[in-house]
């Protein structure tokens, strides 16, 4: 694997927002509804709820926005108005859906078989999620992701900011030291930038989400991990009786989520749990499948399932992805014909890299 060390960019140096270049700034702050005679006092109500684009505020539905202290259905309707004059949520043209791709930042994951096998790496303005038992590297690819993020984009990095959000008391800050000194940066200015929290309650976890956008306004922000995003639901709701309002509450976070991707231009690196699976068929031995279900699985866009191997080995496959060919793998634990690539990487002091021959 090539080495991501240079003697220049051995010092974390992120870029001052208005140096990020003219197509990678999607977003427009919603200070700007002022010029289009919004009153300043109800740009402030709508920031106090969490609104700081007017990218962010299109993406709320009026009955949403009529709830904020202070704005009658009249002002929600004039505020909207203005925000289309000012971001355009219409039609347009695929030449234009392709332009606006060219936006998309793909950040290493540090090991080149796993970029490669994701078409470079780990996309903004999507949702990754990676699923699989305990021990099997979802939260050590997190780490990772912690470290490469920062990196320069002249180093497959993502030159922004982290976000992480724990839910099961797993980031270790020390972690995060030698990881720094393999991409040959400082490990201080990497913890820097990266802001952590922990939530306890899926409550608590949405408010989280819901305080991103001040951060993510202002700062250049490129990844956003939930470690994991299914677990608090799986304590806060307990059997079928509450099933439904479980998965509506989820279905809320993951579209919350979604819209942090694609407001913001963030990766969104989420790690989910697995049950098992009573059907999961006769010939599979211990089956199991990703928690959540068709909830989750529809909010993601590229989905992998991770395993243990041999020691400190892992296999990871592509399991869902939009826009990644499948191929013809065997592994030694299936003999389906048609299963999407399959690579194995080694967790290392240094984090998630490639696995040796």
């Amino acid at each position: 694997m090539q080495s991501f060390k240079s003697e220049e960019q051995s010092q974390l140096q992120l870029v001052e927002r208005e140096e990020i270049d003219e197509y990678e700034d999607l977003f427009e702050a919603i200070d700007k509804l002022t010029s289009h005679g919004i009153n300043a006092g109800d740009v402030k109500k709508l920031q106090d709820a969490g609104i700081y684009t007017c990218n962010g505020l299109m993406m709320h539905t009026k009955k949403n926005l009529t709830g904020i202290k202070g704005l009658s259905e009249a002002k929600v309707d004039k505020i909207c108005e203005a925000a289309e004059k000012i971001v355009n949520f219409g039609y347009i043209t695929g030449s234009d859906a392709l332009l606006r791709r060219k936006a998309v930042v793909r950040v290493t994951t540090g090991s080149q078989a796993l970029d490669e096998l994701l078409g470079g790496g780990i996309e903004t303005l999507q949702i990754t999620e990676a699923f699989g038992e305990f021990r099997s590297g979802k939260t050590q690819l997190a780490h990772t992701l912690c470290v490469t993020t920062q990196l320069p984009t002249s180093m497959k990095g993502g030159n922004g900011k982290v976000a992480y959000i724990d839910t099961e008391g797993t980031f270790r800050p020390d972690r995060i030291v030698p990881i720094a000194e393999r991409f040959g940066m400082d490990a201080g200015a990497v913890l820097d930038n990266i802001i952590y929290a922990r939530a306890y309650t899926y409550e608590h976890q949405y408010n989280l989400l819901l305080g991103l956008a001040a951060k993510m306004s202002e700062e250049p922000f490129r990844l956003l991990i939930v470690d994991s995003v299914i677990a608090l639901f799986r304590v806060d709701f307990t059997g079928r009786g509450e099933l439904a309002d479980r998965q509506q509450k989820l279905a809320q976070m993951l579209s919350r989520l979604t819209k942090i991707a694609e407001e913001f231009n963030v990766a969104v690196y989420m790690t989910n749990q697995v049950i098992a699976d009573p059907g999961g068929g006769v010939f599979i031995s211990d089956p199991k499948k990703p928690a959540g279900g068709h909830v989750l699985a529809h909010a993601a866009t590229v989905r992998l399932m991770f395993r243990k191997g041999k020691g400190e080995q892992r296999v990871c496959k592509v399991f869902d992805a939009p826009n990644l060919p499948e191929s013809e793998a065997i592994s030694l634990q299936t003999i389906l014909c048609h299963m999407l690539p399959i690579w194995l990487s080694f967790i290392t002091p240094g984090g998630i890299a490639d696995a040796k021959d």
